[in-house]
């Protein structure tokens, strides 16, 4: 079963066995559910600083 959310109410209910955070159209970070309790709790700011990201939608249409 393939689940894509930005919830994390949802895994309250399941624990997803792989998660992977999208950035600009393409998988940036891959973990375990580890990575979605990380998320929850810092947000997205520290993948961008580690991928040197300022703004996820430079280069993006609106």
């Amino acid at each position: 079963c393939l689940i894509i959310t930005h919830y994390q109410r949802l895994l309250n209910y399941i624990t997803p066995d792989f998660v992977h955070v999208m950035m600009q159209g393409r998988i940036v970070k891959s973990g375990g559910p580890e990575l979605a309790a990380r998320l929850e709790a810092e947000g997205y700011d520290w993948i961008k600083q580690e991928l040197g990201i300022e703004d996820e939608t430079v280069g993006q249409e609106a």
